[in-house]
């Protein structure tokens, strides 16, 4: 079976193709493209311009993949889109496109929540069995394990998700967006060496982020304001940008660390398996790893082809779905900003 994926929950559209072998196996990835949106410095992605990047650029990726695939419309088993979560106005360009191709190809629409997604394709890169997960992203923050056909949600962010502490950060500091924010900060951050004071903010499972960045705004502000040069207090050493952003790694990265090593403590697992944008961070990736090898685990996590938003994530979770009997009728392909990983029935493991 073959499906095509359309991904563009925010400002990435991706198109990816599919294919599962009629005997089993591993999945075959014949196609799998970006374009991104990419914001002037010092400013975010609005939808309504997220949107119309969508929109302009659909067309032609989906011919691309269909290329790159070497299929024909003939081929495709169905369409698979990002139901949600996201912004709506790009949610709703991909929609409509996946709307458009079912009804000009005649093929049935599979919707796809866009975490889930992210998990299925992990798992199906990495070969994790079953594992706590980390899905951390610009707009999602969640510690989950997989119980009674459901991606249960043991932690959370309690209010804006890592990826946007980082990348509204970059901002204060008037970083690129090319190719990402959170990328640049990661950049920035390994020429840091002076950890500062930040708020380490846990709640049990739970995850606070907003007063780490009003904490960290103020001290880039300082930092900007001071034209002599602001001294660390116990080496008079220089503070530098390189600082800030170091320092907010290894303390955001610590709590994730700290809730995803009481998930497997709670569910017993010796698997981490690391999803999502963020989740390319290389330094988290150190930092959960020597948390796992302490406790005679593994980590797993994949490159920026999987890590970051794309299409070929939502063509494998909507295919294991659509192998299942599962389809969308067209009164119901709409899409919605919010839309919880532990809605979806996961009826394709047992």
């Amino acid at each position: 079976m073959i499906a095509i994926g359309l991904e563009g929950s925010a400002n990435k559209l991706g198109v990816g193709v599919i294919l599962h072998p009629s005997k089993g196996g591993s999945a075959q990835i014949l196609a799998n493209i970006r374009h991104t949106y990419v914001s002037p410095p010092g400013e975010g992605f609005l939808p309504k311009d997220t949107a119309k990047h969508h929109r302009t650029w659909v067309v032609q990726l989906v011919k691309q993949a269909l290329r790159e695939a070497g299929v024909t419309v003939d081929h495709v088993n169905c369409i698979c889109y990002t139901k949600g979560p996201g912004m709506g106005a790009p949610l709703q360009g991909v929609a409509v496109s996946a709307r458009m191709l079912s009804l000009l190809w005649d093929k049935e629409l599979v919707a796809v929540n866009h975490c889930v997604g992210h998990i299925e394709m992990g798992r199906e890169i990495t070969g994790a069995q079953n594992p706590v997960v980390l899905y951390v992203s610009g707009g999602n923050t969640q510690v989950i394990a997989y119980a009674s056909q459901r991606y249960r949600i043991f932690g959370e962010a309690l209010d804006i998700a890592v990826g946007n502490c980082l990348d509204r950060f970059a901002r204060t500091l008037n970083i690129s967006n090319d190719p990402a924010p959170g990328y640049n900060i990661e950049q920035l951050a390994k020429g840091g060496k002076h950890l500062l004071d930040l708020p380490y903010t846990v709640k049990g499972m739970d995850c606070s982020f907003s007063g780490i960045l009003a904490s960290i705004d103020v001290l880039a502000a300082k930092l900007e304001k001071d034209t002599t040069g602001w001294k660390d207090d116990f080496n008079g050493e220089v503070i530098t940008r390189e600082d800030l952003c170091f320092s907010l790694q290894e303390t955001i990265f610590a709590m994730l660390v700290e809730i995803t090593e009481r998930a497997m403590a709670h569910v017993g697992s010796n698997q981490v398996l690391i999803v999502g944008g963020v989740g390319c961070n290389e330094r988290l990736q150190q930092m959960m790893g020597m948390m796992a090898n302490d406790r005679g685990g593994s980590v797993f996590a994949t490159d920026e082809r999987f890590c970051i938003d794309n299409g070929i994530m939502i063509a494998h979770a909507g295919l294991l779905a659509y192998r299942t009997g599962v389809t969308t009728a067209l009164t119901d392909s709409t899409c919605t900003q919010r839309f919880r990983t532990d809605e979806v029935l996961i009826n394709w493991r047992e």
